[in-house]
């Protein structure tokens, strides 16, 4: 099927416009069905119909939301095929036309258990039929809908966002820069050929491939401090794992943060969200609720975070850990530099709906790029000593309080929902390069020790002492304003 077969769907839904939904509905749930998914192009007819909804058919938000529960339904459908028929499905057409793909999948889960639902989604011709695996190896309904709702929230937006953003700059009557479109579509490619290149190639999951080995040995002949990091550092452990994970997510979220600035800053697109977004939260607002929202967003104010990046990375000093205690420091650095220097460039206004907000632009949310990279980066050291299957669990574990963080902002009014996007993307891509730099010092396993115990105590003594005395004056500032007083 190439763009002349679906031409007559896509002319067809722009003459019908009220249909959108229901197209991004049903591809999106082919798309993710077993086997099905295979057999149509569902990247190719997402995008075309993303095309037309973005040229004014649908709002963005009723694009991602009819993506989303359609892929979930798909998934969910799948699950249940598996779950139903066990093995003698593997003998039932169509699946029967596809032996080596019911064993690569079988493959992909065994090795990565359940967050392979969550990841597989993503990952090229395996993707579609994870899920009837996964209910053919009896994993439990419960845990495959967390992990089918959470990797559709985020299948949603790759997949309609750059359909739908070539429409809406189409449709645009505003002047745009000259700069514009060839950001656009420069940042389009680079997310298309990361897709293409690395995870419909499934570069990254067959660890023995050519391709796997020759971008590892590429990356890691490459040390222009070879000297400086062998006097600083134990000799990396043998065998050590090549982060082609973090490679992904660093060109990813960089790109989707391009995008995402772009669109906030030149255009329209996401200002009726953004006040939909925060109307809902004011209304959320509530006097018994305030006080604990106002100490979660306070773990993540920048003089907290001041104080919690020395600690860890003093403790890494005192162990001898340089190499990873230096990548700590840049790492705080930049996040604190870049955030800063992209409020004032952006300059884009607050909400204008408490007290006292803070004085600094809006976009990106420093709270949240600040958590992110923090909490990120403390997940990765403590996943690296895990076993691979667990890893999930520290990740899901510290990412409930980098969510706090950057919800308690919306909550408050004191950012668009846009700026908190803005700074996980930001937070995710220091994170994943910071790690894909110190993966070519990785040294023995960093254990927990009294030493360990000592910073931690100190941390939460400090985080402690800080809402103590800070908690009251920052509630009297988030107070909501009056009628009067706006």
């Amino acid at each position: 099927m190439n763009l002349s077969d679906i031409q007559p769907l896509i002319e067809g839904l722009q003459t019908h416009q009220s249909w959108v939904a229901f197209a991004i509905f049903v591809i999106s749930f082919v798309e993710s069905l077993a086997i099905a998914g295979v057999i149509v192009p569902g990247v190719m007819l997402l995008f075309m119909v993303a095309v037309v909804a973005g040229g004014g058919a649908l709002s963005l938000e009723a694009s991602l939301i009819w993506a989303f529960v359609g892929a979930i339904s798909g998934d969910g459908l799948s699950f249940f095929l598996g779950r139903y028929f066990n093995e003698s499905i593997a003998s039932i057409w169509p699946v029967s036309r596809y032996p080596k793909l019911l064993d690569s999948g079988k493959f992909f889960f065994e090795k990565h258990g359940g967050k392979s639902v969550l990841i597989g989604r993503f990952v090229g011709p395996i993707r579609p039929i994870l899920p009837m695996i996964a209910g053919m190896l009896h994993m439990s309904p419960k845990k495959f809908f967390l992990f089918n709702v959470i990797s559709a929230i985020g299948w949603a937006p790759v997949y309609i966002l750059p359909g739908y953003l070539v429409g809406a700059s189409v449709s645009l009557d505003i002047e745009l820069p000259p700069h514009f479109y060839p950001v656009l579509l420069t940042a389009l490619g680079v997310l298309s050929a990361t897709y293409l290149l690395f995870i419909r190639l499934q570069w990254g999951l067959q660890h023995q491939s050519q391709y796997y080995n020759y971008i590892k040995r590429k990356l890691m002949q490459y040390d222009a401090t070879q000297k400086l990091w062998k006097a600083l550092s134990n000799k990396r452990v043998d065998g050590g794992e090549f982060p082609l994970p973090s490679l992904i997510l660093a060109l990813t979220t960089l790109t989707l943060f391009i995008l995402l600035s772009q669109a906030i800053n030149y255009t329209l697109w996401f200002d009726a969200f953004n006040q939909q977004a925060s109307t809902f939260f004011v209304l959320l607002r509530n006097p018994f609720y305030d006080p604990v929202v106002v100490a979660i967003t306070m773990l993540g104010d920048p003089q907290l975070l001041y104080i919690s990046f020395p600690i860890f990375v003093s403790l890494l000093l005192f162990r001898g850990y340089y190499a990873a205690a230096i990548h700590i420091s840049l790492a705080g650095i930049a996040t604190s530099l870049t955030t800063h220097a992209l409020k004032d460039y952006f300059a884009i206004a607050r909400p204008d709906l408490v007290v006292s907000a803070p004085i600094s632009a809006a976009f990106p949310s420093g709270h949240t790029s600040g958590a992110v990279v923090f909490l990120g980066l403390l997940a990765a050291f403590i996943a690296q000593e895990v076993e691979q299957k667990k890893r999930w669990k520290v990740y899901s574990l510290c990412s409930i309080p980098m969510l706090l963080i950057a919800l308690s902002r919306l909550y408050l009014g004191v950012h668009w929902a846009s700026d908190i996007l803005g700074g996980l993307l930001l937070g995710l891509c220091i994170c994943a390069l910071t790690r894909v730099s110190y993966s070519r010092y990785d040294q023995q396993a960093i254990t927990v020790d009294i030493f360990t115990i000592f910073a931690a105590s100190l941390w939460a003594t400090a985080a402690v002492t800080y809402l103590w005395f800070g908690l009251p004056n920052a509630i009297a500032r988030y107070q909501v304003l009056t009628v009067t007083q706006i």
